[in-house]
């Protein structure tokens, strides 16, 4: 990347991070199973299975396509936190060892996780404010 901004850089080192996180999670659980008592707990900490391994992977992969352009980094990091904010939150309220539209579990330890990637990603995004065209017009000063 010649030119660098926190929503660039963000999307690709998230994006870098999630695709290992989902290969990892498949070495600890694989299964693609709704039942809870199926999950995997990657280093001891995070639950996993093999949809939030796909999960991650994808939007791993997105944040990593995204970092190729300012504007499509900018858009990542917003919809990125905002989706990643949603399953906090609905993480905190299914409680420890419950799961996202029945199929990705979570617990305490995936949802804080998910809150500290939104909020890097709601930073990024507002420190990375938009380029100006080249040639716009300035505001005159008075």
């Amino acid at each position: 990347m010649s030119t660098t901004s926190p929503a660039r850089l963000y999307a690709l080192a998230v994006g870098v991070l999630l695709v290992a996180a989902g290969v990892i999670g498949f070495l600890y659980e694989s299964s693609f199973t709704s039942d809870a008592s199926v999950r995997g707990s990657v280093f001891g900490v995070l639950d996993v299975n093999g949809w939030h391994n796909v999960v991650h992977i994808a939007t791993g992969l997105l944040g990593i396509l995204a970092a190729r352009t300012l504007a499509s980094a900018r858009t990542y990091c917003l919809v990125f936190a905002l989706v990643y904010l949603v399953v906090c939150i609905w993480g905190f309220v299914v409680g420890n060892d419950g799961s996202v539209l029945g199929i990705v579990p979570v617990n305490t330890a995936d949802n804080v996780l998910h809150l500290l990637l939104a909020g890097g990603g709601f930073a990024a995004y507002a420190a990375s404010a938009p380029r100006r065209e080249a040639g716009a017009a300035r505001p005159a000063m008075s």
